[in-house]
């Protein structure tokens, strides 16, 4: 008996109860994840900056909030800028007086602009390093200290495997630099807090996923048909965070294969529209081979 307890404390089936803190949870993957956790009955807090609509972007993070009540879940809607190191700590803060501690951090937001060297100016590329990079390190470190107090605490990041093939930087090495900053706080983190048994990993989609942002920004309407939806990820996220922290750390998972691994066989549930080819995204290692029956491209 004690041991079957011993065992739910530190891989549960469910995440009920459990704090999520999710950045950029207000649309697209970030709130998928929220979501999945609100239908097992978790708090989620939406740290986001989005307060009012953008006119190509739907979602805020008072929507947000009202879609993770509507689920089952617990919403705490927090306006976050995750390049300020006051605004992260006093929402974790917030988190914390609410909620009573921090289960799992999500290191979601992100900024993209796939240009190269010289059409790149230097405001975006610190926008998306200070969002990126920094923006994960800051709030996984105000995280750990609570984290450090949780049962099974988990660190995710969306970020790439380390994948150093020069293809993946030579179009965009602004962009990829800051990518994969993000993953490889993860690869340190995992590393140096490992005696503490909290999980750091990185989790990135096989092939492009069908989010407003991305439609706005890179494909349109056409492109979303070749495209999963959000909810791949989401269910990875969910898989990865019922898993023991301290035996499921410092890996870089690719959602398809990962889901895979745990079990599940199909995926034409994911496309948006089954009869499309299904898009690759970046930085997929060539070595990485597709779940049985998946086809790319």
């Amino acid at each position: 008996r004690f041991s079957i307890e011993m065992h739910w404390r530190t891989a549960p089936m469910s995440l009920n109860g459990k704090t999520l803190f999710i950045t950029g949870a207000s649309r697209g993957i970030g709130l998928a994840i929220g979501l999945k956790a609100a239908r097992d009955g978790a708090n989620v807090v939406i740290a986001a900056k989005t307060a009012e609509a953008h006119k190509h972007l739907p979602g805020t993070i008072y929507s947000a909030a009202e879609e993770i009540e509507a689920a089952g879940g617990k919403a705490l809607p927090l306006i976050v800028d995750v390049r300020s190191e006051d605004s992260v700590m006093a929402a974790v803060q917030a988190a914390v007086d609410r909620f009573g501690g921090i289960d799992i951090c999500v290191n979601n937001a992100s900024a993209i602009q796939l240009t190269g060297t010289l059409a790149t100016d230097m405001k975006r590329y610190d926008l998306m390093h200070q969002v990126n990079g920094r923006g994960t390190f800051l709030v996984s470190k105000a995280c750990i200290p609570h984290l450090k107090q949780a049962a099974n605490p988990h660190v995710l990041a969306l970020s790439p495997p380390l994948d150093l093939s020069p293809h993946w930087f030579g179009s965009h090495v602004a962009y990829s630099m800051a990518k994969y900053n993000m993953s490889l706080a993860m690869l340190g983190m995992a590393e140096e807090f490992k005696g503490d048994g909290i999980a750091f990993n990185a989790l990135w989609p096989r092939t492009a996923v069908a989010t407003a942002a991305i439609e706005f920004a890179l494909t349109g309407k056409e492109g979303l048909a070749h495209c999963r939806t959000p909810d791949i990820l989401a269910d990875a996220a969910h898989a990865l965070f019922c898993l023991p922290a301290r035996e499921n750390t410092g890996r870089f998972l690719i959602d398809d294969s990962f889901l895979y691994e745990q079990g599940v066989r199909d995926f034409d549930v994911y496309r948006v529209d089954p009869t499309k080819t299904l898009m690759p995204d970046f930085f997929v290692p060539a070595d990485s081979v597709p779940p049985p029956g998946v086809k790319i491209g």
